[in-house]
This record gives C-alpha cells, sequence and structure tokens, in this order.
C-alpha cells in the first residue's frame, strides 16, 4: 500500500473509528489473489467487545462505500483487535498491557521478560520473576530503554481482580 494511500485511508477511517468510542491502531492494505483485503484493527483502554467491532465495521463498511478510497477493485474489509501477543508501540500500548507479561529487547541489556507493574510518561515499572525459588525483583525501565516490547501469552495469568487482592493482603 502506498504511504499516500495509508495516510488517505486513516484520515478517512479515523474519525469514525473514534466517534465510536476506538482508537485506531492500524491499517494495511494485501493481495490475497486477485482480492485484496483492507484489515482495520481498533482497541480501546477497556477493549473492543464483539458488538464495537461489528458496529465499527459497519461505519467503516458505509464510509468506504460512497467513497473511492479503495478504488474500483474488490475488497474485502476485516476489523479486529489487536490479538494476544500485540507488539507495545504507543503509550497507550503499555499502559493497556498494565499487568501483563512482556518480553523486552533493551537498548543495552539484551532480553528481559517481566511482568508490566505501572507506566508513566518518563517509562515503567516492571516485576522480573524470580529464578530458582528467588524473589521477584522490581525494576524501573525508560521509554527510551526499550527497543521492542511484546504482550506474552500466559495460560495460567493471574488477572487483575487476582492481583489486587493479593496487594491489599
Amino acid at each position: 500500500m502506498s504511504t499516500t494511500q495509508s495516510e488517505r485511508l486513516r484520515e478517512l477511517l479515523e474519525p469514525l473509528v473514534t466517534s465510536q468510542g476506538l482508537d485506531l491502531e492500524e491499517i494495511a492494505v494485501d493481495s490475497v489473489g486477485r482480492k485484496r483485503v483492507l484489515r482495520v484493527v481498533v482497541d480501546s483502554d477497556e477493549g473492543a467487545d464483539l458488538d464495537a467491532i461489528a458496529d465499527v465495521s459497519r461505519v467503516l463498511s458505509a464510509k468506504l462505500d460512497e467513497t473511492d478510497a479503495m478504488g474500483q477493485g474488490e475488497y474485502t474489509l476485516e476489523v479486529g483487535t489487536p490479538g494476544a501477543e500485540r507488539e507495545l508501540r504507543e503509550h497507550r500500548h503499555y499502559v493497556r498491557a498494565t499487568g501483563r507479561l512482556v518480553k523486552f529487547q533493551l537498548a543495552e541489556d539484551g532480553e528481559l521478560v517481566a511482568r508490566l507493574l505501572t507506566v508513566d510518561d518518563e517509562g515503567l515499572d516492571v516485576e522480573v520473576p524470580g529464578v530458582k525459588g528467588r524473589k521477584a525483583t522490581k525494576r524501573r525501565l525508560a521509554f527510551p530503554d526499550i527497543v521492542k516490547a511484546r504482550v506474552q501469552v500466559e495460560f495460567s495469568r493471574k488477572d487483575k481482580k487476582d492481583m489486587k487482592e493479593e496487594e491489599e493482603a
């Protein structure tokens, strides 16, 4: 997708996504055989449920039908959320991942897997799990030190309610 088409699509679609109470995270146009697929990724601080996805999909589809933003050829519109192992790029992504296990690629120290505890304007506080019976340790990471960060899937992860109960005890 050309940068100008990407920018045009973002300018066209972002206000509509925002009007639905969501953030426009990504836009991608991919070719699948002779067809094109427009993938739109949305999210919010509370997450996006199926009803919100359906609502925004209808709004975007109607707008795209009344414009020539996708040209004359056939295309399929897919609207979804970021996914379980999303990459964290924006400040709001880190805020939304609070409490989750994250794999960090650091500029100086290589890789680090830690639980994201708090986020502020300068960086974040994480808890590094203890190894071989050792206690977990807290660590501060500045945003400039983070090259890449990706949420990790946990099959036995504690939810926020369980974590809050532990803090109060």
